[in-house]
Protein backbone atom coordinates (compact mmCIF):
# COMPACT_ATOMS: atom_id res chain seq x y z
CA UNK A 1 0.00 0.00 0.00
CA UNK A 2 2.91 2.37 0.68
CA UNK A 3 5.90 2.97 -1.59
CA UNK A 4 9.09 4.22 0.02
CA UNK A 5 10.44 7.11 -2.02
CA UNK A 6 13.37 7.84 0.27
CA UNK A 7 14.61 7.36 3.84
CA UNK A 8 17.47 9.28 5.44
CA UNK A 9 19.03 9.20 8.88
CA UNK A 10 18.07 12.40 10.67
CA UNK A 11 18.79 13.46 14.29
CA UNK A 12 19.04 9.83 15.36
CA UNK A 13 15.77 8.94 13.67
CA UNK A 14 14.56 8.59 10.09
CA UNK A 15 13.15 11.17 7.70
CA UNK A 16 11.14 9.30 5.12
CA UNK A 17 9.10 10.21 2.07
CA UNK A 18 6.32 7.84 1.05
CA UNK A 19 3.77 7.53 -1.76
CA UNK A 20 0.42 5.76 -1.80
CA UNK A 21 -2.79 5.54 -3.81
CA UNK A 22 -5.43 7.66 -2.09
CA UNK A 23 -9.09 6.71 -2.11
CA UNK A 24 -9.99 10.17 -0.79
CA UNK A 25 -8.34 12.13 -3.61
CA UNK A 26 -8.45 9.51 -6.35
CA UNK A 27 -4.76 9.89 -7.16
CA UNK A 28 -1.32 9.09 -5.78
CA UNK A 29 -0.34 11.19 -2.76
CA UNK A 30 3.10 11.78 -1.26
CA UNK A 31 3.89 12.62 2.36
CA UNK A 32 6.91 13.09 4.58
CA UNK A 33 7.27 11.36 7.95
CA UNK A 34 9.98 11.91 10.56
CA UNK A 35 10.27 9.16 13.17
CA UNK A 36 12.50 9.84 16.18
CA UNK A 37 14.81 7.18 17.63
CA UNK A 38 12.19 6.28 20.26
CA UNK A 39 9.93 4.88 17.52
CA UNK A 40 12.22 1.85 17.34
CA UNK A 41 10.94 0.84 20.78
CA UNK A 42 7.25 1.58 20.37
CA UNK A 43 4.62 4.11 19.28
CA UNK A 44 5.44 7.81 19.76
CA UNK A 45 3.25 10.94 19.80
CA UNK A 46 2.69 12.63 16.44
CA UNK A 47 2.59 16.27 15.33
CA UNK A 48 0.94 17.03 12.00
CA UNK A 49 2.35 19.93 9.96
CA UNK A 50 0.09 21.37 7.23
CA UNK A 51 1.83 23.52 4.64
CA UNK A 52 0.68 26.61 2.78
CA UNK A 53 -0.07 27.78 -0.75
CA UNK A 54 2.20 26.48 -3.54
CA UNK A 55 3.92 24.04 -1.16
CA UNK A 56 4.31 20.27 -1.37
CA UNK A 57 5.18 17.85 1.43
CA UNK A 58 8.81 18.89 0.94
CA UNK A 59 8.85 22.59 1.86
CA UNK A 60 8.45 22.29 5.61
CA UNK A 61 10.36 19.03 5.67
CA UNK A 62 13.52 20.78 4.45
CA UNK A 63 12.98 24.41 5.60
CA UNK A 64 11.14 24.45 8.93
CA UNK A 65 13.93 23.00 11.08
CA UNK A 66 11.43 20.89 12.97
CA UNK A 67 13.15 17.49 13.09
CA UNK A 68 15.85 18.43 15.60
CA UNK A 69 13.33 19.78 18.08
CA UNK A 70 10.99 16.83 17.51
CA UNK A 71 13.88 14.42 18.08
CA UNK A 72 14.62 16.07 21.44
CA UNK A 73 11.00 15.51 22.47
CA UNK A 74 10.58 12.03 20.94
CA UNK A 75 7.78 13.17 18.64
CA UNK A 76 6.98 12.05 15.08
CA UNK A 77 6.23 14.64 12.39
CA UNK A 78 3.92 14.14 9.40
CA UNK A 79 4.15 16.47 6.39
CA UNK A 80 1.19 15.88 4.05
CA UNK A 81 0.96 17.42 0.59
CA UNK A 82 -1.32 20.44 0.14
CA UNK A 83 -3.50 19.10 -2.68
CA UNK A 84 -4.05 16.25 -5.12
CA UNK A 85 -1.74 16.25 -8.13
CA UNK A 86 -1.17 14.52 -11.43
CA UNK A 87 -2.61 14.05 -14.89
CA UNK A 88 -6.37 14.41 -14.87
CA UNK A 89 -6.41 16.48 -11.67
CA UNK A 90 -7.99 19.91 -12.17
CA UNK A 91 -5.72 22.95 -11.92
CA UNK A 92 -5.83 26.72 -12.40
CA UNK A 93 -3.42 29.33 -13.70
CA UNK A 94 -3.67 31.28 -10.42
CA UNK A 95 -1.18 30.11 -7.79
CA UNK A 96 -3.80 30.29 -5.03
CA UNK A 97 -6.31 27.91 -6.62
CA UNK A 98 -6.02 24.33 -7.77
CA UNK A 99 -2.93 22.15 -7.36
CA UNK A 100 -0.89 23.36 -4.38
CA UNK A 101 -3.94 25.18 -3.01
CA UNK A 102 -6.31 22.55 -1.65
CA UNK A 103 -7.34 24.66 1.37
CA UNK A 104 -8.02 21.44 3.35
CA UNK A 105 -11.67 21.20 2.26
CA UNK A 106 -13.80 18.60 0.47
CA UNK A 107 -14.73 20.30 -2.79
CA UNK A 108 -18.32 19.92 -3.96
CA UNK A 109 -18.07 21.95 -7.19
CA UNK A 110 -16.77 21.03 -10.62
CA UNK A 111 -14.05 20.62 -11.78
CA UNK A 112 -12.63 20.21 -8.26
CA UNK A 113 -14.99 17.68 -6.66
CA UNK A 114 -13.51 14.44 -8.07
CA UNK A 115 -10.08 14.92 -6.46
CA UNK A 116 -9.99 17.88 -4.07
CA UNK A 117 -11.04 16.08 -0.90
CA UNK A 118 -8.19 17.19 1.34
CA UNK A 119 -10.34 17.31 4.49
CA UNK A 120 -11.06 13.58 4.27
CA UNK A 121 -7.46 12.89 3.34
CA UNK A 122 -5.89 14.73 6.28
CA UNK A 123 -8.60 14.02 8.85
CA UNK A 124 -9.26 10.36 8.09
CA UNK A 125 -7.33 8.52 5.40
CA UNK A 126 -3.73 9.55 6.07
CA UNK A 127 -3.94 9.25 9.89
CA UNK A 128 -5.30 5.72 9.57
CA UNK A 129 -2.60 4.80 7.06
CA UNK A 130 0.24 6.22 9.17
CA UNK A 131 -1.04 4.55 12.33
CA UNK A 132 -1.28 1.20 10.54
CA UNK A 133 2.19 1.20 9.04
CA UNK A 134 4.37 3.21 11.42
CA UNK A 135 5.07 3.41 15.16
CA UNK A 136 2.89 6.39 16.05
CA UNK A 137 0.37 6.64 18.88
CA UNK A 138 -3.02 7.81 17.50
CA UNK A 139 -4.19 8.70 21.02
CA UNK A 140 -1.50 11.40 21.24
CA UNK A 141 -1.87 13.74 18.27
CA UNK A 142 -1.31 17.47 17.82
CA UNK A 143 -1.49 19.69 14.75
CA UNK A 144 0.17 22.81 13.40
CA UNK A 145 0.58 24.57 10.08
CA UNK A 146 1.67 27.66 8.18
CA UNK A 147 -0.56 30.14 6.32
CA UNK A 148 -3.15 28.03 4.43
CA UNK A 149 -1.90 25.16 6.58
CA UNK A 150 -2.50 27.19 9.72
CA UNK A 151 -6.07 27.66 8.50
CA UNK A 152 -6.32 23.89 8.03
CA UNK A 153 -4.81 23.08 11.42
CA UNK A 154 -7.13 25.42 13.33
CA UNK A 155 -10.30 24.36 11.53
CA UNK A 156 -9.54 20.65 11.77
CA UNK A 157 -8.80 20.99 15.47
CA UNK A 158 -12.02 22.83 16.24
CA UNK A 159 -14.17 20.54 14.08
CA UNK A 160 -12.74 17.31 15.52
CA UNK A 161 -12.99 17.67 19.32
CA UNK A 162 -10.89 15.11 21.16
CA UNK A 163 -8.66 14.34 18.19
CA UNK A 164 -5.78 16.72 18.87
CA UNK A 165 -4.37 17.56 22.29
CA UNK A 166 -3.08 20.95 21.09
CA UNK A 167 -3.08 23.15 18.01
CA UNK A 168 -0.73 25.88 16.83
CA UNK A 169 -0.30 27.97 13.71
CA UNK A 170 2.27 30.15 11.99
CA UNK A 171 0.67 33.14 10.22
CA UNK A 172 -2.65 31.36 9.66
CA UNK A 173 -5.35 32.53 7.28
CA UNK A 174 -7.58 33.31 10.23
CA UNK A 175 -10.81 34.59 8.71
CA UNK A 176 -11.08 33.29 5.13
CA UNK A 177 -14.77 34.19 4.74
CA UNK A 178 -13.71 37.81 5.22
CA UNK A 179 -10.61 37.76 3.01
CA UNK A 180 -9.68 37.40 -0.64
CA UNK A 181 -7.54 34.49 0.57
CA UNK A 182 -10.60 32.42 1.32
CA UNK A 183 -13.65 33.83 -0.40
CA UNK A 184 -12.17 33.05 -3.80
CA UNK A 185 -11.26 29.47 -2.91
CA UNK A 186 -14.31 28.64 -0.79
CA UNK A 187 -16.60 29.90 -3.56
CA UNK A 188 -14.72 27.82 -6.15
CA UNK A 189 -14.54 24.63 -4.09
CA UNK A 190 -17.78 24.77 -2.07
CA UNK A 191 -20.11 27.00 -4.08
CA UNK A 192 -21.96 30.20 -3.30
CA UNK A 193 -23.81 29.02 -0.16
CA UNK A 194 -21.71 30.69 2.53
CA UNK A 195 -23.27 28.51 5.25
CA UNK A 196 -21.07 25.70 3.91
CA UNK A 197 -17.99 27.85 4.42
CA UNK A 198 -18.35 28.38 8.18
CA UNK A 199 -16.64 25.16 9.34
CA UNK A 200 -13.57 26.25 7.37
CA UNK A 201 -13.20 29.64 9.03
CA UNK A 202 -11.17 29.61 12.27
CA UNK A 203 -12.72 32.86 13.49
CA UNK A 204 -16.27 31.60 12.99
CA UNK A 205 -15.41 28.22 14.51
CA UNK A 206 -13.87 29.96 17.53
CA UNK A 207 -17.10 31.90 18.00
CA UNK A 208 -19.23 28.77 17.64
CA UNK A 209 -17.23 25.99 19.27
CA UNK A 210 -13.71 26.92 20.39
CA UNK A 211 -11.07 24.28 21.04
CA UNK A 212 -10.85 21.79 23.89
CA UNK A 213 -7.16 22.40 24.55
CA UNK A 214 -4.34 24.96 24.32
CA UNK A 215 -3.65 27.11 21.24
CA UNK A 216 -0.47 28.93 20.16
CA UNK A 217 -0.46 31.37 17.22
CA UNK A 218 2.45 33.42 15.87
CA UNK A 219 2.26 36.03 13.11
CA UNK A 220 4.97 38.45 12.00
CA UNK A 221 4.24 42.16 12.14
CA UNK A 222 6.04 42.59 8.81
CA UNK A 223 4.11 39.77 7.14
CA UNK A 224 3.49 40.95 3.60
CA UNK A 225 0.12 39.17 3.58
CA UNK A 226 -1.12 40.22 7.02
CA UNK A 227 -4.19 42.04 5.64
CA UNK A 228 -5.26 38.79 3.97
CA UNK A 229 -4.54 36.73 7.11
CA UNK A 230 -6.74 38.90 9.38
CA UNK A 231 -5.13 37.85 12.72
CA UNK A 232 -7.12 40.55 14.52
CA UNK A 233 -10.43 38.82 13.73
CA UNK A 234 -9.35 35.54 15.32
CA UNK A 235 -7.74 37.31 18.28
CA UNK A 236 -11.02 39.10 18.97
CA UNK A 237 -12.96 35.83 18.81
CA UNK A 238 -10.47 34.18 21.17
CA UNK A 239 -10.81 37.03 23.66
CA UNK A 240 -14.60 37.03 23.43
CA UNK A 241 -14.73 33.29 24.05
CA UNK A 242 -12.01 33.45 26.73
CA UNK A 243 -10.32 30.57 24.98
CA UNK A 244 -7.09 29.14 26.39
CA UNK A 245 -4.65 30.57 23.85
CA UNK A 246 -1.41 32.46 23.33
CA UNK A 247 -1.52 34.84 20.35
CA UNK A 248 1.75 36.61 19.51
CA UNK A 249 2.67 39.25 16.97
CA UNK A 250 6.39 38.89 16.33
CA UNK A 251 8.07 42.22 15.49
CA UNK A 252 9.88 42.42 12.16
CA UNK A 253 9.10 38.89 10.93
CA UNK A 254 7.54 38.22 7.52
CA UNK A 255 5.66 35.27 5.99
CA UNK A 256 8.70 33.18 5.05
CA UNK A 257 10.22 29.99 6.42
CA UNK A 258 12.84 32.15 8.12
CA UNK A 259 9.93 33.18 10.35
CA UNK A 260 8.62 29.64 10.76
CA UNK A 261 12.02 28.18 11.65
CA UNK A 262 12.67 30.99 14.14
CA UNK A 263 9.74 29.90 16.32
CA UNK A 264 9.61 26.18 15.58
CA UNK A 265 11.29 25.26 18.87
CA UNK A 266 8.56 27.14 20.77
CA UNK A 267 5.83 25.31 18.88
CA UNK A 268 7.30 21.82 19.22
CA UNK A 269 7.87 22.38 22.96
CA UNK A 270 4.30 23.67 23.30
CA UNK A 271 2.93 20.53 21.68
CA UNK A 272 5.25 18.22 23.63
CA UNK A 273 3.84 19.54 26.89
CA UNK A 274 0.31 18.64 25.76
CA UNK A 275 1.25 15.33 24.15
CA UNK A 276 3.02 14.00 27.25
CA UNK A 277 0.46 15.26 29.74
CA UNK A 278 -1.37 12.34 31.36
Amino acid sequence: MIETVSENACFGGVQGVYRHASAATGCDMTFGLFLPAEAKDGPVPVLWYLSGLTCTHENAMVKAGAQGWAAEQGIALVFPDTSPRGEGVADHADYDLGQGAGFYVNATQEPWAPHFRMWDYVAEELPALVAEHFAIDPTRQAITGHSMGGHGALTLAMNLPGRYRSVSAFAPISNPTGSDWGRKQLNAYLGTDEAAWAKHDATLMMQQAGFDGPILIDTGTSDQFIDLLRPEALAAAIAERRQQATVRLQPGYDHSYFFVSSFMEDHVSFHAEALYRD
